[in-house]
């Protein structure tokens, strides 16, 4: 979120030395203001779990058991403490974070625990009583709770990567993927640097933003920035940057609050300079992103450069300037690039023309799970209607989505965003010989190509049905006789631990960014470097 860099540039000819002073005198948003609201917000509360397998416990006491009691009595339950001490519940501790420009109604992914010395062998099958969220602090030696600001319920996914380790602990986590509803929404801004602090220039820099960057608003469309006060702009966010709150801020950042006359030629043609040097392209491009539509002559030429990063950088500015002449270069990047993956899947999912979806339906034969899931969600993300990614509702338990695609079979599981299954390719067979549970009330049996899925329940009827012995079918079964998502991806997970499932099974597979990873430019050298050695750069490598 810190901005663009420096106008640092390796050539010292006279003629660039001047073009870096009169760009030094120019004045970005960047050099009065910092931005605000820009980090998750957590809430939290302790909460109640239900439906557990006689695995639950009677929690000691304690402030959460204190608080939980308290919502239960305001609910209207009349014993409390004998519904704590039965096997089937649990005390939890729940926790969620509100993501920066949440709007309400917005979803986001909920977070449980079993505190410690709570009795509690396991959460699995177990189901999240509606709780309210909010902040917590710590005043006087007690625990304060501020207004609620989400609220969250739903079944229990526990881990399913720590299903086959010897880690105790991984039975008392759990998460409700999208479990959460923000009650509340979350302004982001840019907050002026005391030295700055004055109305006319927070009028002058909600002025420059508002040049930049317009949005509909209540249905008419108006500049983003709203000077506040002297000290503090809010900022509504465009549509094309969604889903890529850091990048828009880093732009405003570098909007021109002062220019120089004729400063924006002078610019652009530093920026141009910058932009064909890989140390500074990426500042350049962002400044180039800042300056709109007279900026797309220059980033085009950088599409030309023989130096992937320029490629890239100027590609991802361009999409945000909806210029669909870079999705090439992006589907390049995302295929080719390791570190460049999230940014450019991200820049393709504002592109919602043709070359946008062709390049991002291209990706989804990829041998990479990333690759391929990342551009799944970029397209369900444009148009969630679209007849390739639609998908079905499995009633409320999760969505199914059956893509007709080539490439090695892969079956793909969210833990995060939304209870979401999804298989590339059509055919995923599931062989004989497997017994698999599916939570703690259904059972499923596959013998001669054909699957058997059984529900038994205490004071119900029996139900069974049988189809063919495939993901998507057993996974429609499941739900179809009562079954939840976390029954769905245990069933899958078992299956394919068992050997008794040939596809890949990937969960989360989505790239982010900040992980470590090589730059850009570092993967290019090491790639130039393996070629010549005669290496071969693997995914996992």
């Amino acid at each position: 979120m810190s901005g663009c860099a420096g106008p640092a540039i390796r050539s010292q000819s006279p003629e660039v030395e001047a073009l870096v002073t009169l760009d030094a005198d120019t004045k970005l948003v960047g050099d009065y203001a910092a931005a605000y609201g820009t980090n998750p917000l957590r809430v939290e509360r302790a909460a109640l779990v239900t439906g557990l397998a006689g695995t639950g416990g009677d929690p000691p006491p304690s402030s959460q058991r204190q608080m939980l009691i308290a919502d239960m009595q305001a609910r209207g339950v009349a014993e409390p403490n004998t519904l704590l001490a039965s096997p089937t519940t649990s005390l939890v501790w729940v926790r969620g974070y509100l993501p920066p420009g949440v709007r309400k109604g917005d979803r986001f992914d909920i977070y449980v625990e079993v505190p410690a010395d709570n009795g509690t062998t396991s959460l699995a099958s177990g189901w999240l009583m509606e709780t309210r969220l909010s902040e917590m602090a710590v005043l006087g030696n007690r625990v304060r709770d501020g207004r609620v600001l989400g609220l969250a319920e739903g079944p229990l996914l526990v881990d399913p990567v720590a299903g086959g380790t010897l880690d105790p602990l991984s039975r008392l986590r759990a998460r409700v993927p999208g479990g959460g509803v923000a009650t509340t929404a979350r302004s982001i801004g840019l907050v002026l640097t005391p030295e700055h602090r004055s109305v006319a220039l927070s009028k002058r820099i909600g002025d420059a933003v508002n040049k930049r960057f317009h949005a509909v608003i209540k249905g008419s469309k108006r500049g983003v920035a709203n000077p506040k006060t002297d000290r503090f702009v809010e900022l509504e966010v465009p549509p094309i940057y969604a889903r890529n709150l850091g990048r828009y801020i880093k732009v405003v950042r570098c909007v021109a609050v002062a220019e120089p006359p004729a400063g924006r030629h002078a610019r652009l043609e530093l920026l141009a300079r910058q932009l064909n040097d890989p140390v500074t392209a990426p500042g350049a491009a962002l400044r180039l992103e800042a300056i709109g539509r007279d900026a797309v002559p220059t980033l085009l030429k950088g599409l030309e450069s023989t130096d992937a990063e320029i490629r890239f950088v100027a590609a991802e500015a361009l999409a945000y300037l909806g210029e669909s002449a870079a999705a090439p270069h992006l589907a390049e990047a995302a295929s080719e690039l390791r570190s460049a993956r999230p940014a450019a899947l991200a820049a393709l999912g504002v592109l919602d023309d043709a070359n946008g979806l062709d390049a991002l339906q291209s990706l989804l034969a990829s041998a990479s799970a990333e690759t391929r899931y990342g551009a799944f969600r970029a397209l369900w993300q444009i148009d969630p209607s679209m007849p390739l990614v639609r998908g079905e509702s499995l009633g409320e338990a999760c969505t199914l989505h059956v893509l007709d695609v080539a490439g090695p079979a892969l079956v793909h599981v969210t833990r995060s965003h939304r209870p979401e299954l999804v298989l590339f390719g059509k055919d995923h067979p599931v062989t004989d010989g497997l017994r698999a549970e599916a939570g703690g009330s259904i059972v499923v049996v596959v013998a001669e190509g054909m699957a058997t899925i059984s529900r038994f329940v205490p004071g119900q009827d029996d139900r069974e049905v049988r189809v063919p012995a495939t993901v998507a079918d057993i996974a429609r079964s499941i739900t179809g006789i009562g079954g939840t998502y976390p029954d769905v991806v245990q069933f899958i997970q078992q299956a394919s631990s068992s050997r008794c499932l040939s596809s890949r099974l990937a969960f989360d597979a989505l790239p982010t960014e900040g992980d470590g990873r090589l730059s850009v430019h570092e993967e290019v050298s090491a790639r130039e470097e393996a070629d010549a050695e005669g290496i071969a750069l693997t995914e996992e490598s």
